[in-house]
């Protein structure tokens, strides 16, 4: 009990700790909101540190973090394996398939008012099927390796980046797109020096948004199928051996995977799209 009232006593001072840089001269620095969430992460772990020791809950029900720790360094290279299999061959090869054929078809949406009509609703319908039940599906079409988990993949993030291409493509008004007519620039170099352009903040969303969807969707489709190796195959079976130290242990490099994969995106977006209000500080 006493190791639960020093994590009150943690929790008291490191909010106030927080609450003072916060609010106090220096934070508007780039230290003191890089300190913030540091601190209030690190006691996160140490309160749950201290909690799950001193209540005695089972590892079966949460394990410390420092058992996932030791479980982490102890299964390096079977996390490194599962990781290559799960992001790299399935998640992010059926992200650029999946990136790459939905910018095609927004630029052949955009030339069509039939599609642009009757694929988007279809398309937001096929968005809102359960990855339940089309990637068992996918898995019988494509076999147990990483090609289904791709498949999977293309299927998630396909109509959200085609939504929002076709979206960011509608951004420019009437005004520009006839001052580039009477130019007499062509269809292709409008898309290029105008529309395109203007539509990035929309294109990056979009990219953004399917970034998180295609980790989940690999990790996910490995649940209905695949070889030994692989996130979900790796807590799938962790969970029937009670191992839930190696289950933690896989969701910490599925969550730093998947947010470095988001920030790559997110630097990339602000490089590109520096004249956009959206990316202007101070």
């Amino acid at each position: 009990m006493s190791l639960v009232i020093a994590a009150f006593l943690l929790w008291a001072a490191a909010f106030y700790l927080n609450l003072r840089i916060a609010s106090g001269p220096a934070k508007d620095t780039q230290g003191a909101k890089l300190a913030v969430p540091v601190i209030f992460g690190l006691t996160l772990l140490a309160i749950w540190e201290l909690v799950v020791r001193g209540l005695g809950v089972p590892m079966v029900i949460l394990p410390a973090p420092s058992l996932i720790a030791a479980r982490l360094a102890a299964s390096l290279p079977i996390l490194w394996a599962d990781f290559v299999q799960t992001f790299v061959k399935g998640a992010l090869s059926g992200y650029v398939i999946g990136v790459v054929a939905a910018c095609a078809m927004a630029i052949i949406v955009d030339r069509s008012e039939f599609l642009r009509r009757g694929l988007l609703p279809v398309g937001n319908f096929v968005a809102a099927l359960p990855i339940v039940g089309t990637a068992p599906i996918l898995v019988m079409w494509y076999g147990f390796d990483w090609q289904s988990k791709a498949a999977v993949v293309v299927v998630m993030v396909f109509f959200p980046v085609l939504v929002n291409v076709t979206a960011g493509l509608q951004e420019t008004s009437a005004m520009q797109r006839d001052q580039m007519k009477t130019w007499a620039a062509s269809y292709w170099q409008g898309l290029w020096k105008l529309r395109l352009p203007a539509a990035m903040p929309f294109v990056f969303n979009g990219l953004k948004i399917a970034s998180t969807l295609a980790l989940i969707g690999a990790i996910v489709a490995e649940f209905f199928g695949s070889p030994v190796v692989g996130m979900g195959f790796r807590i799938s079976t962790s969970v029937g051996q009670l191992a839930l130290d190696m289950v933690w242990a896989e969701i910490v490099v599925a969550a730093i995977a998947g947010s470095a994969f988001y920030g790559a995106i997110a630097l990339v977006e602000r490089l590109v799209t520096f004249w956009h209000p959206s990316q202007r500080r101070g």
